[in-house]
């Protein structure tokens, strides 16, 4: 009875992609544990129009609003009809805007999808994000010196999606599997101006997912070796040494997002500059 979830309905509402609202919103109701949001995402909302449909889907299903939208007669709409349905209505954004307002001494453009136009950083990131997959999985090795980051780690570490991520931020990050008897690439070795990094887990996280992996593809060869957790065991102690002796920070990422992950480590690449 303890886990039984109460449900509530999350409207996000946005002008843009939504990316912003989603992030706020589950990062909030993370902290709510006994409810789980049903949630209504509306982007790229911006037309009168729109917002009215948008308030009908609302009264169909009352809960709360939240909502990115920088045209001000819009906001006004949602704000008011809102109220008039007795409904919690925030604009995320408005807050933080009114602070870097009163600082800078000047108002916002109030430009939909500012966060998104086609500039320095954007092409940044899709180089990085080409680049991650360019290099996953230990791929074109010849090129590490070109990386940010280099990711290590044995199976099922979450290298390639926190690479992934981290291109999304504009970092080109590399990933290469420690698989026992194999040799790491000499050119790693090279890359004295990359930062290397060595993932590892709990052997009980590791057999877990990979267990998961292969009842999925419904491999059955090599089964229990590869999720042994014995075997597991003796490749995180090789990997462990292989970052030992090399002097390569190691994060435990058995309770880790894949956003904490990528947090630590750039965190540690601020610390090389």
């Amino acid at each position: 009875m303890e886990n039984r979830k109460n449900f509530f309905h999350l409207h996000l509402i946005s002008d843009s992609t939504g990316e912003t609202l989603i992030s706020a919103g589950r990062a909030v109701s993370a902290q709510f544990g006994g409810y789980e949001p049903i949630e209504h995402v509306y982007p790229l909302v911006r037309s009168r129009k729109q917002v009215l449909a948008v308030l009908r889907a609302i009264d169909e299903a009352p809960g709360i609003v939240l909502y990115t939208v920088v045209n001000e007669e819009l906001g006004a709409l949602l704000d008011e009809m809102c109220r008039d349905m007795n409904v919690p209505c925030v604009n995320v954004l408005e807050p933080v805007a009114g602070v870097f307002q009163s600082y800078l001494g000047t108002t916002s453009r109030r430009r939909s999808g500012a966060q998104h136009s086609l500039d320095e950083d954007y092409f940044a990131r899709i180089e990085a994000l080409n680049f991650a997959m360019d290099h996953d999985d230990g791929q074109m090795p010849e090129t590490y010196d070109e990386a940010d980051v280099v990711i290590l780690g044995i199976s099922r570490t979450s290298k390639t999606p926190t690479c992934m991520y981290l291109a999304n931020r504009g970092v080109k990050a590399a990933n290469i599997p420690i698989v026992p008897g194999a040799q790491l690439p000499e050119s790693l070795y090279r890359a004295t101006k990359t930062l290397v990094v060595c993932l590892i887990a709990s052997p009980g996280r590791i057999s877990q997912v990979r267990e998961f992996r292969e009842f999925g593809s419904g491999a059955d060869e090599g089964k229990s070796e590869y999720t042994d957790r014995a075997v597991i065991a003796e490749e995180l102690k090789h990997a462990r040494s292989l970052a030992a002796q090399n002097n390569w920070p190691i994060i435990d990422v058995t309770r880790r997002s894949i956003e904490e992950t990528a947090a630590a480590i750039l965190a540690l690449k601020y610390e090389m500059k």
